[in-house]
């Protein structure tokens, strides 16, 4: 690898998740002044389940990247807030399967119009050409860290 200058301390704030942080308060911020209440980590299980309802909760996890445990507070919430519901899986009783209910489903459209709105936000200045290089280097970053 070719030797090149960079600020170290920057590299490590961005990958340790300094932008994913200012991004998911701002998400935070957009949804509330739009009363959508939801948190950026049950947005990326509703995301999930938008694409595909009715998976494990295992398949959340690996969709979200987030641990057992972190999921199961979080679909707690969600069914407190009527977004989601647990069902046993026919086959295997001892696997629920996370459907989403109406009110979970009537979300999507809303809460993807701030998320776009959030994202644009965020991206205001940056090219396309400098988006996909930054895409592609993270992507990259990602394949090469990930377990």
């Amino acid at each position: 690898m070719e030797q090149f200058k960079f600020d170290i301390q920057l590299i490590f704030a961005i990958l340790n998740g300094k932008v994913s942080t200012a991004i998911n308060r701002k998400l935070h911020r957009n949804f509330r002044q739009n009363d959508i209440e939801i948190s950026p980590e049950q947005w990326t299980i509703l995301l999930a389940l938008w694409e595909k309802d009715g998976i494990t909760q295992q398949e959340l996890c690996n969709a979200t990247f987030k641990d057992k445990p972190s999921m199961t507070r979080l679909i707690d919430n969600m069914e407190r807030q009527h977004l989601v519901v647990r069902i046993s899986d026919k086959r295997d009783r001892r696997t629920n399967l996370i459907h989403l209910t109406k009110t979970g489903r009537e979300l999507e459209g809303k809460a993807f119009v701030i998320a776009n709105q959030t994202l644009k936000e965020g991206l205001e200045g940056v090219s396309m050409e400098d988006l996909k290089i930054a895409q592609e280097v993270l992507r990259k970053i990602f394949t090469n860290t990930k377990d």
